[in-house]
């Protein structure tokens, strides 16, 4: 390993990279930077001005790596090779995973670059009408939480999906351009190809969504059992006349709250004070992040949230839109966990390298964190609940907590289900599919007589393509990361994740075992180095679909 570096001194390349690593990085790397600030300007400000720069810089990346002359020298650098060299030969491996991505002619780089800053510019400026007012994202969902009035609930779900109209033709623009280039390149479309270029292979990957689907069936369905019949209490409707408007949010993936109030805790707090104080008691200092984050609304900004680094350096910036409540509790958690994981990758690592094995272990890292807002030791030691509250409530928040990764399973079954379908057939009934694959999994009953886009109104399908799964992979490697957490604190006297939450080791071994190596191992070694185990779906069904 190397030894850890100031950012300024961190190399570019590695002593053993061969010319064509160094002569394509020495060009990528300040331009990857600049389109990095160029992407957090454009969210952040939503203006036509931002949204331009970063086209320009998109389309100029792109271009670099789309040349085919530049992806056969690193072939014939990394076949050259001397053995031994792993940083090198990794280095070679991640920039040709890079470069076959890209591979694709001009004016088809132009094409999408145009429907992407599009798209994403549709997405951040898009403010919904409900009731002749424009309203915010979390307006809609404050309708969704709170209203017992089923007219209103109903007008609020429907204004959610209104960008879907808007979104629909470039989006299935964008998906025919994609599929284009990766049958040039021999793929059956751009979904396949994503995900071997993503280190993951399409058979495993629908093996372990197979094995949550089936894992949780039962467990999921006596769920929905359970949650129609309290809301028809609540509604004054039939158990079967629920619909997608009576739940929580506009997509289901987000289990409501019918309990334990969740939101209590958090009213009247700051939650970046929270934040600091949590992440501090295990070692895991936020620094400045804090004056480098944007985290309150404002006009034109996206109403998303994200961890952007700039650099791979200290550079690392956190977007949120906060409120006083758990669900924006748990987004800051989300975010600032990314964050720290970015930070604390090995300064010392080349380029290429100086980033998260895998979205997955990132991913997992996140929300590892975002799951502490209803863990009863964290509610009690960072949001002040008391120790008696804490122990009453303590059921009831385990309880949430399986119930809303019970949701979230069910719910990414639609999105990798839907998108692959989207990506091998994009001509086809895709409307109905979505609610074909709502009703299958989610169990959730399509509004009579509806005919929209709804499916296109998701925002991952148009900015972050191919990248959902990563989110349910991720829960299950956050299981495991809980279970190593727990077992480093096993035969100590107190109680287990009280010690974890504050141990500054809990930190250090995050830090030391997953972060640090960045992507110098790929993400299957990665996992094995950090949790002592293989990845496996097995711990997280079973926590879900553990009852008490």
């Amino acid at each position: 390993m190397f030894d850890s570096r100031s950012a300024a001194a961190s190399p570019s390349v590695s002593s053993g990279a061969p010319a064509p690593v160094r002569d394509l990085v020495a060009e990528l790397e300040p331009l990857q930077r600049e389109l990095n600030v160029a992407v957090w300007d454009a969210s952040v400000s939503g203006s036509e001005a931002d949204s331009l720069r970063r086209k320009e810089l998109d389309g100029r990346i792109r271009a670099l790596l789309s040349n085919p002359a530049r992806r056969q020298a690193v072939q014939a650098a990394r076949a050259a090779l001397e053995r031994g060299d792993a940083v090198a030969d990794r280095e070679l491996q991640v920039l040709d995973l890079l470069l076959a991505a890209h591979q694709m002619r001009p004016e088809v780089i132009a094409r999408l670059v145009e429907l992407e800053a599009g798209l994403d510019r549709s997405f951040n400026n898009f403010r919904a009408e409900l009731d002749g007012r424009r309203v915010t994202d979390n307006e809609l969902r404050r309708v969704l939480r709170e209203s017992t009035n089923v007219d209103e609930r109903r007008r609020a779900w429907e204004a959610s999906k209104q960008i879907a109209l808007e979104a629909e033709g470039p989006l299935l623009e964008l998906v025919r351009l994609r599929n284009e280039t990766a049958r040039e390149q021999g793929y059956r479309d751009f979904y396949a190809m994503s995900l071997e270029l993503d280190e993951l292979d399409e058979g495993e990957l629908f093996g372990l969504l197979d094995e949550a689907e089936a894992g949780t069936r039962e467990r999921f369905r006596r769920y929905r059992d359970a949650l129609d019949q309290r809301l028809a209490g609540r509604f004054g409707i039939a158990a079967a006349d629920v619909r997608p408007w009576h739940l929580s949010d506009p997509f289901f993936q987000e289990a409501p709250q019918l309990g334990a109030d969740l939101d209590a805790p958090f009213a009247g707090r700051d939650p970046v004070e929270i934040a600091r104080r949590s992440f501090g008691a295990i070692g895991l200092e936020l620094g400045d992040l804090v004056e480098r984050a944007d985290l309150y609304e404002k006009p034109g900004k996206s109403q998303h949230a994200f961890c952007l680094s700039v650099d791979r350096g200290p550079d690392v910036r956190v977007l949120c839109n906060l409120k006083p409540n758990e669900f924006w509790m748990s987004v800051l958690l989300h975010e600032l966990g990314h964050a720290l994981y970015d930070l604390k990758v090995d300064m010392g690592l080349p380029w290429l390298l100086r980033a998260p094995a895998h979205v997955l272990t990132t991913e997992a890292t996140a929300i590892l964190f975002e799951r502490m807002t209803r863990n009863g030791a964290w509610l009690e030691r960072f949001a002040d609940m008391s120790a008696a509250d804490a122990r009453r409530t303590g059921r009831d928040l385990a309880r949430a907590t399986r119930e809303q990764m019970l949701v979230m399973t069910r719910w990414c079954l639609v999105m990798c289900h839907m998108e692959r379908a989207v990506y091998r057939d994009p001509e086809q009934d895709l409307d109905t599919l979505w609610w074909d694959l709502v009703e299958r999994f989610q169990f959730v009953r399509r509004p009579e007589g509806r005919s929209r886009p709804d499916w296109a109104s998701k925002i991952h399908f148009s900015v972050a393509p191919v990248y959902y799964h990563n989110y349910l992979l991720g829960h299950m490697l956050a299981t495991q990361l809980e279970a190593t957490l727990l077992a480093r604190v096993a035969g100590r006297a107190g109680e287990p994740w009280d010690l974890v939450l504050g141990d500054p080791g809990s930190g250090r071994l995050l830090s030391e075992r997953l972060f640090a190596p960045g992507r110098l191992r790929a993400w299957r070694e990665a996992v094995h180095h950090a949790t002592g185990k293989p990845f496996s779906a097995a711990a997280f069904v079973a926590e879900v679909c553990r009852e008490e």
